[in-house]
Parts: C-alpha cells; structure tokens; sequence
C-alpha cells in the first residue's frame, strides 16, 4: 500500500479538528456537565461540516439500493441528520422511522424528514432516541406488535454499535418482517491484507475522534453470516436470498472502502 494512502486519515482528522475544535470548547464553557460527553459532542459538530459532503460521496450507490427496495414502514439506524429521506420513494414508504442517539442532530433530522413528506404529527416520522442495543424501546416506540418493520436501513453506522453482531442479529430477528429487507452502505475492513494492516492500526484513533467509529470492522461478513434457529432447532441462515457489491470507481487502497448489500429475511 502506498504510504501517501495510508497516511490519508491524517488530512480527514486535521480537518475534523479545525472544524469542530472551537465550538467543543464553546460548549463545555457554557455547559460544563458536557465534559463527560464529550465526543459525541465534538462528533455533532463534526458531521455539520461532513454529512452531506459524506452523503453525495454515496449518492449513486443508495440511489441504486435504497430507492428501488425501501417499502412500507423503513428503520433508519443512526439517521443523523436524515438523509436517508433524500432516497426514498415517499409512494413506497408509508413511515420513516430515524434511530439516532445523538439528540443535537434531531433539529435537522426532523427539517429534512418533513421536506420530504415525514410528519410526526400525522404518525408517518417517528424519532427515536435509544441506542440499536435497546431492541424493547425500539418495539414500544414502535407500537406495531411483533416483527413491525418492513424495511431496515443502515448508513456509515454498524461501524459505531457495539457488539454489531448480537445487535444486528436482535434487530433482523426481532424487529424486521418475515420477507422484510436489510440494506446497508458501509465502509468495512479491506480485503488486502496491507490495507487491513493500516486500518487496524489508525481504528484506535479514529474511533476516539468519530464517536466510536471503528475503521476496520467486517460489517459486511457480519451481515452475510447471520445465523438464526428454525423451526426444526437447526441453526441456519437469517437470510432468504442476499448479496454485497463495491462501490464503483472506489480505490482498492482506500481506508474507508465500502460494500453496500442487500439481504432479504426468511
């Protein structure tokens, strides 16, 4: 790998930090209690300046995957500033439902859903606030009865949720429909083994800076190996039928190399 990609991270963490340095400060100055939190604090300020450079970044890829395959009621784990919207066919989802921890987002989350057509106010934008560890909050939110959401979606977020695996698996287990689908877009650890060596390496860092965000996890493989217990006790795929793909163009050098992927359950 070549050591001007490997040493990428470093323009993307001085930016980050020119950008959301100050107004950290600011805000443990005026709200001292802040100190304890504060990188989900410098995250906020953060994704201000890198969410829809981040969001075009993806564009063509969740045009082609969410777009046509989002229906009916649609989860969006760690929604951000709600983005996901920009792709959805308003005709095809019924309910947007955004998951995002971080409560200094929801004022843009709820400007961009309601440009788009989702309302709380009618039942058709639903925000939540917990975490996608805390499945029970997430299905008395809901308040749909069993299995109520035809459509999970994740962006840029397997990457933050501790312990993916045994979350993901709760959520396509517990909250997605028989038939329902799971669409994802994420950046995962690279197949090259030089440049797993380099995203190993700079994840620690990262993480601390990006609110958790690890750089080298296999979200990816999690998804594709999900295995559940039939009816019979056998352990078997979650998964009816399902595939990954790159993103078109995308250097094989690159430390954030995506896999977008579509997984329908059984």
């Amino acid at each position: 790998m070549r050591l001007t990609a490997a040493l990428s991270i470093l323009p993307e963490l001085y930016c980050a930090i020119q950008v959301a340095l100050f107004p950290t400060f600011r805000d443990v100055w005026l709200n001292p209690i802040l100190i304890f939190d504060v990188f989900r604090v410098f995250m906020t300020h953060v994704w201000v300046k890198f969410a829809d450079p981040t969001n075009e970044g993806g564009r063509v890829v969740k045009e082609g995957l969410i777009t046509p395959h989002a229906t009916g009621i649609v989860l969006d784990l760690g929604a951000g500033h709600g983005h996901t919207v920009d792709f959805l066919d308003r005709q095809q989802v019924t309910t947007y439902i955004a998951l995002e921890p971080n409560g200094d987002m929801h004022t843009l989350l709820r400007q961009r859903a309601a440009a788009a057509g989702y309302l709380e106010s009618d039942g058709s934008l639903i925000v939540l606030s917990c975490s996608a560890e805390n499945i029970q909050m997430i299905l008395e939110r809901i308040g749909r009865g069993t299995h109520p959401v035809d459509t999970i979606v994740s962006v840029l977020t397997m990457c933050t949720i501790p312990s993916p695996q045994r979350t993901m698996r709760r959520l396509v287990r517990d909250v997605l429909k028989s038939g329902g689908e799971f669409l994802y877009y994420e950046h995962v650890l690279s197949p090259r083994s030089d440049v797993a060596w380099w995203q190993k390496f700079w994840a620690p860092l990262w993480s601390l800076f990006f609110d958790g965000c690890r750089m080298d996890r296999p979200s990816h493989l999690l998804v594709e190996e999900m295995r559940d217990i039939d009816i019979d006790g056998k352990e078997t795929s979650m998964w009816r039928e399902g595939r990954s793909w790159g993103k078109l163009g995308e250097s094989e050098e690159n430390l954030w190399w995506h896999q977008a992927g579509r997984f329908v359950k059984r």
